[in-house]
């Protein structure tokens, strides 16, 4: 192999890493199940993958060389691992931004392994506005929004009461309500849909419902 393209080749997966790092830094900060770790090797699997088509298969027009039908699987594939960030919360469907940017993760590692890096790198940009700045402008000028409260409790009476109470004091309506017994019965998972305000500091939030007698876990779904 040509000793330039190789160094060519290595830069676009370094490159294509760190900007996949950029965009699941983000979500790992908001406590997202798909974070820096599986975003940075989703866009460096993409670049590599893409770079593989491109070079790996013979020279171009040979009959056999389409670089955009190996890469094109990688569109398609990374719904897998999208629809995986969404099962996993639950009864609710949730987890469609993380899924979203991973999709578009992979993009910008197809972009950055055919060489437009640029493009991979304004697109970075704008992901990480859609995800901070779009977020602080629905605080700003939104009175509330709804989030989904995952709460796993013992499995005994008023422990719905309990929490429903905590949430009242901050003002925070109920919704919706998903129970389900789990732990061989002796546990039970609350999914509760909620119409929050932005007012509402949500880490005291589950602050004090974690100290809720026979809470086990809680956290926001996305």
């Amino acid at each position: 192999m040509d000793r330039a393209l190789l160094w060519q080749q290595l830069g676009l997966m370094s490159l294509a890493t760190l900007i996949g790092s950029v965009i699941g830094l983000e979500r790992e900060r908001q406590g997202k199940s798909a974070g820096l770790r599986t975003h940075s090797l989703v866009c460096l699997g993409s670049a590599l993958i893409t770079i593989v088509s491109i070079h790996g298969f013979g020279p171009a027009g040979s009959g056999l060389h389409d670089p955009a039908r190996v890469a094109a699987q990688v569109v398609s594939g990374i719904g897998f691992l999208g629809a995986g960030t969404i099962m996993r919360e639950g009864l609710s469907i949730r987890g469609l931004t993380t899924a979203a940017s991973l999709w578009v993760v992979a993009g910008i590692g197809l972009a950055v392994g055919t060489g437009f890096y640029v493009s991979g790198a304004v697109t970075t940009g704008l992901v990480v506005v859609v995800l901070v700045v779009f977020d602080r402008f629905e605080r700003r000028f939104m009175l509330s929004k709804r989030d989904t409260l995952f709460v796993q409790v013992s499995d005994r009476p008023g422990q719905l009461g309990a929490i429903a109470s905590v949430l009242g004091r901050y003002g925070v309506s109920i919704k919706e309500v998903d129970m389900e017994t789990v732990g061989k019965g002796h546990e039970a998972a609350i999914h509760l849909s909620l119409e929050v305000p932005f007012s509402v500091p949500k880490d005291r939030l589950l602050d004090e419902i974690i100290e809720v007698d026979g809470v086990i876990h809680v956290g926001y779904e996305e």
